[in-house]
């Protein structure tokens, strides 16, 4: 009976070697768990049956005299808890089963990379995850890396940068949380840190159990939006993680599709990942207007015509568009590695259409599309003209993604097309020939997408 009583606590520490190892061991042991379960069900079933009888019935078929009443109820007693012990087992195996292929859907657990540049609309899309409620959602956490570690551009440091990037970032989509604490300025102590970059723009961040008192005389310098929470606990933090069943990522700061071969590669991660472009002409009127510091020998130029436009900005420019390329490039001609794993999206598409484009995504990356989602793109689609601010990712999106059709000069456009001529013929963006045609809405600058932009 001793041994019996022990079997429920051998059976979790089984159990727990192989939750490390992997989801379907677990299932593969919730089965056999059962199996046994059911069969000293049986057993002692039967002898419950029998011990049930009057004692003077299990005397004749055993050939012994009745046995007291107390030893009786001791072996009932005994067989209860034994009974109890193994329900207890049975629910404990199905409870984690349910954790990890999620309750009610046993689908694999998904790792979706929003993969983009600064002001594509990233922030916009990275939302049609981030109101899942099934999903852990990160935005841009690789902002703590560029901004510890410093790379200079081109050549062997974009190569350091990149691979710095990918380990960091395979981390995170296993929930492994802490590796943000190397790069976090100042540095977390005792795991807790109010510095975590846009934690309000990540849900699962902002809610309980991640969402701790407010704690009193502590400045959270990215607070989350609708609430008030204390310090980020990353401790609790990687926990929602790993009990969430997806997790999603959104980041600017990787662009080499390339390097990211070992992460799909890697057997305890299933990634899907999602390339989100944007006419080149679009995203350098944005960040003109977004960083406008940094854009300034651009505006002078395009306004005055005096301030010459240096040839290094033009070169950084190209190298901006001939990397996004090649990434896309790569993703499209469906290597080995990479098929089922890959898909190309325009920002105009998503504008045009963002419930169908979301519709698209959410299959691509093998999740069910939830009301909640649904209903977050039909309010935040069908902002007024003057409710949207440069961060916001509240739009009227059907009128906004050509907005910059008519504040980009056309020597601006020029350059860009001159540029970026290569990868705009890919995604299927127009040029301009004139001011005329520029500022001339009825033309259109955008071709239709292609169906085999989806691998």
């Amino acid at each position: 009976m001793e041994i019996r009583r022990a079997l429920p606590q051998d059976f979790c520490e089984l159990l727990h070697c192989l939750k490390m190892r992997s989801k379907y061991a677990v299932l593969l042991v919730f089965i056999i768990g059962l199996v046994i379960i059911e069969k000293e069900n049986n057993f002692i079933s039967r002898v419950s049956d029998k011990l049930k009888q009057s004692p003077q019935a299990l005397a004749e078929a055993n050939g012994t005299e009745a046995s007291p009443a107390p030893a009786e109820n001791g072996s009932l007693a005994s067989l209860r808890e034994l009974d109890a012990a193994f329900s207890q087992l049975r629910s404990h195996l199905r409870n984690i089963t349910l954790q990890l292929v999620g309750d009610g859907d046993p689908g694999p657990r998904r790792h979706v990379l929003l993969m983009a540049t600064t002001r594509t609309g990233s922030s916009f899309v990275g939302e049609f995850f981030n109101q899942q409620g099934s999903i852990f959602y990160l935005f841009e956490p690789l902002w703590h890396i560029e901004r510890t570690v410093t790379f200079e551009p081109g050549g062997a440091n974009a190569v350091g940068s990149a691979l710095v990037y990918r380990d960091v970032l395979k981390q995170l989509l296993l929930c492994d949380l802490y590796i943000l604490e190397s790069f976090i300025s100042p540095a977390p102590e005792g795991h807790l840190t109010p510095f975590m970059f846009r934690r309000g723009s990540s849900r699962s961040l902002c809610e309980e159990p991640v969402c701790t008192p407010n704690a009193k005389k502590v400045f959270e310098k990215y607070h989350c939006k609708n609430r008030r929470c204390g310090p980020l606990n990353i401790t609790l933090a990687a926990e929602a993680c790993r009990r969430k069943q997806h997790v999603a990522l959104k980041t600017v700061r990787i662009r080499q599709l390339e390097f990211l071969q070992p992460l799909v590669e890697d057997p305890r991660l299933d990634v899907r990942i999602i390339q989100l472009v944007r006419d080149p002409r679009a995203v350098l009127a944005s960040r003109m207007v977004a960083f406008s510091g940094k854009y300034e020998t651009w505006k002078k130029w395009a306004s005055e015509g005096e301030a010459p436009l240096h040839e290094e900005e033009v070169q950084r420019l190209r190298g901006n568009c001939e990397s996004i390329r090649l990434s896309a490039e790569l993703g499209l001609r469906r290597p080995g590695w990479l098929r089922g794993r890959y898909m190309l999206v325009r920002y105009e598409d998503v504008a045009r259409a963002p419930l169908q484009k979301a519709e698209e995504m959410y299959r691509f990356a093998g999740l069910p599309l939830t009301p909640q989602v649904e209903e977050w793109i039909d309010k935040n689609t069908q902002a007024s003209r003057d409710g949207s601010g440069v961060y916001s990712t509240r739009k009227n999106s059907s009128e906004q993604f050509e907005k910059w059709r008519f504040s980009i000069p056309f020597k601006l456009a020029q350059v860009v097309q001159d540029a970026c001529a290569p990868a705009m013929r890919l995604f299927g963006y127009k040029l301009a020939g004139s001011p005329a045609a520029l500022a001339n809405r009825s033309f259109s600058l955008l071709e239709e997408a292609q169906p085999s932009w989806v691998t």
